[in-house]
C-alpha cells in the first residue's frame, strides 16, 4: 500500500521583513521633498502600523510608500489591511494591520475549493489556522498548490512537503 503524502497551508508573515520594510518607508518618507514639513510619519504601536498626515492625499501616499517597501521585501498585500484614513484633530491617520494565519471562513472556502475543483483523492483537515492536506498521489498535491496559487483572501505559503 503506497504511503500518504501531505503539506501544510499556512499564512506567515516574517516579521523581520515587516519591520525592514516599515524602516525602508520611514527613511523614504523623512527624505522625500513632498513630504518634508508635513508631519508625515509611518509608526508601529505594537500590534498596528499607524501612518499620520496632515492632509488625507498625504497619508494615501505614505500608504503607497509602505506598501510599495512591503512588496520589495516579498511580502504579499494580502497580509496588509488597512483603513480608511480618519481625521483626529488636525491630522489623518492610517491604522493598519499585518494577517497572519488563516481565519475560518477563508479555511472552509480553501477546503470546498479542493473537494470541489481539485482531485478526488485528495483530502483537506482544518487544524487551526493552518490546513493540512493529504492524498495517495504526489501529483494530486501538485495540482492542489497550482489550483491555489492565486487564491484571493489570503496569502497562502505550502509547506511541510511529505
Amino acid at each position: 500500500m503506497a504511503k500518504e503524502s501531505s503539506f501544510d497551508i499556512v499564512s506567515q508573515v516574517d516579521k523581520q521583513e515587516v519591520s525592514n520594510a516599515l524602516n525602508q518607508a520611514q527613511k523614504e518618507i523623512a527624505q522625500r521633498y513632498d513630504f518634508k514639513g508635513t508631519g508625515t510619519e509611518v509608526d508601529f504601536s505594537g500590534e498596528a502600523i499607524i501612518i499620520r498626515a496632515s492632509s488625507e492625499e498625504r497619508a494615501k501616499a505614505a500608504q503607497d510608500v509602505f506598501e510599495s517597501k512591503l512588496i520589495k521585501r516579498g511580502i504579499s498585500l494580502k497580509s496588509f489591511e488597512a483603513s480608511e484614513p480618519k481625521a483626529s484633530g488636525k491630522e489623518y491617520r492610517i491604522e493598519g494591520q499585518i494577517k497572519e494565519g488563516i481565519d475560518q471562513a477563508a479555511a472552509k472556502k480553501i477546503s470546498k475549493t479542493i473537494r470541489d475543483e481539485g482531485p478526488k483523492s485528495v483530502k483537506a483537515q482544518i487544524q487551526g489556522d493552518e490546513l493540512r492536506v493529504s492524498s495517495k498521489s504526489r501529483d494530486d498535491l501538485q495540482e492542489v498548490i497550482a489550483l491555489l496559487k492565486d487564491f484571493d483572501d489570503a496569502a497562502l505559503q505550502f509547506i511541510n512537503m511529505r
